[in-house]
């Protein structure tokens, strides 16, 4: 295959734009994106084509409405108190045992992006709540945002939803079933690793009760009670029906989107209470930069096909030899990351799969999310570090992505090795 093939030159300009909008022209990364398409569409003689960019747009629909209902379900339980009451409940359960706290706290961390799909949602929320936790307790201030930031990377990544997974999955038709323990073993290894190695140390010789506890009365004065955490319940219980009651007579499918809407409901009975419109304005507000990603993503991808140029990059990625497709998914997939990981996990993801295809394809497609994640540590927008900077008062958010190599290479090394080690996993595993 050769870039002077029309499909590459579609292939290279689609980039180039994209990349030239988003980093010289400061563009959104959804209008970088639409930008990028419609320079592949005028230049295949497609002029606008207006009907390929709106179906594109809503490609990634059922992802979209699982975002937005996420975020009002984070919103609720943050709103009526949970949250604080939860964290609060978990540090003084587990303070005598530093160890089992510090895998609380990361799983802590990790547990909106796991509900919401984004790594920014467990940064501004329980990473936010962790974070002066974390340096009362004893953990250097950086290291505490490498902490929030590789938490949040990894809740991301977790079960139940995936969204670079499920991009993944969007664009070779696969459904988005049984992924559930293959993205546990992607990521739980990872977060008791990241538990031991960057909060043990700084927690296991606390002594300042007195200062832990003054900070935890500032976090809240409301007790973790089963109406409190009604929403939570309500959550587990559904997900559970879905995962086992599947083909029973009696239950019919509700979808993650209801789920997460009833769950949240379920909050105005919490007996605490809260301006639900207000909870749902702030929720679709947080959430519309990622659905706006996702809108741009469709339409590039969307693109891509009708030029010709997707099909350019899955034949370029068939033709590479297989020790060094490995070591291109590896670095390829963090670095274009660093624009946009949810257009890292769709753009390369998708040619990389189908690329793999002598391994299984559910825990391939989970470690290729992975690695898709770490674009959000990538400079320069860095936005994990970013967020936890702003938490942690901070001044440059460099000073927390250092501390995030290592951990970052960890995870690169893990990807890989789950991808060779697919068939042996997926014989134990299904």
């Amino acid at each position: 295959m050769s870039w002077f093939w029309p499909e590459g030159f579609y292939t290279f300009l689609m980039i180039a734009v994209f990349v030239a909008a988003a980093f010289w022209l400061k563009l959104p990364i959804a209008v970088a994106m639409l930008t990028a398409a419609l320079a592949g569409t005028l230049a295949s003689g497609n002029g606008i084509a207006l009907r390929h960019l709106v179906e594109g747009e809503f490609g990634y629909l059922d992802t979209i409405m699982v975002i937005a209902s996420a975020m009002i379900f984070m919103k609720a339980v943050q709103k009526t108190g949970f949250l604080d009451a939860f964290s609060v409940w978990i540090i003084r359960k587990f303070r005598r045992m530093p160890a089992l706290l510090s895998i609380g706290i990361i799983l802590l961390i990790m547990a909106p992006g796991m509900i919401t799909g984004s790594s920014i949602a467990s940064v501004l929320t329980t990473g936010a709540l962790m974070a002066p936790v974390l340096v009362t307790l004893g953990v250097q201030r950086e290291k505490a945002g490498a902490v929030i930031a590789m938490g949040a990377l990894l809740g991301m990544v977790a079960p139940p939803v995936s969204i670079p997974t499920m991009m993944i999955c969007a664009g070779v038709d696969i459904p988005y079933v049984g992924f559930t323990i293959p993205l546990l073993l992607c990521t739980l290894p990872l977060a008791v690793l990241f538990a031991f190695t960057m909060i043990y140390p700084g927690i296991r010789h606390f002594t300042d009760e007195a200062a832990l506890e003054a900070q935890l009365a500032r976090m809240t004065d409301k007790k973790l009670t089963f109406r409190l955490s009604l929403p939570v319940i309500v959550l587990v219980v559904l997900i559970a029906a879905e995962q086992f009651l599947a083909g029973c007579r009696y239950w019919h499918f509700l979808g993650m989107p209801l789920i997460f809407l009833i769950s949240a409901a379920a909050g105005l009975f919490s007996g605490t209470k809260w301006n639900v419109a207000e909870a749902v304005s702030e929720a679709v507000d947080d959430s519309l930069p990622i659905m706006s990603i996702l809108m741009g993503v469709g339409m590039f991808i969307q693109v891509m096909a009708l030029n010709g140029a997707e099909g350019f990059i899955v034949v370029s990625a068939l033709s590479i030899p297989s020790w060094a497709l490995l070591a291109g998914v590896a670095i390829v997939m963090p670095v274009f990351g660093a624009v946009s990981a949810y257009g890292s996990a769709s753009v390369l993801g998708v040619p990389f799969l189908l690329a793999l295809l002598d391994y299984n394809v559910i825990i391939v497609a989970s470690a290729l999310g992975m690695l898709a994640s770490l674009g959000d540590l990538m400079p320069p927008g860095s936005l994990s570090p970013f967020f936890a900077a702003q938490a942690l008062g901070v001044d440059d958010r460099f000073k927390i992505a250092k501390h995030c190599v290592w951990p970052g290479i960890a995870v690169v090394l893990w990807g890989a090795a789950m991808i060779l080690m697919s068939n042996q996993l997926a014989h134990y595993l299904f």
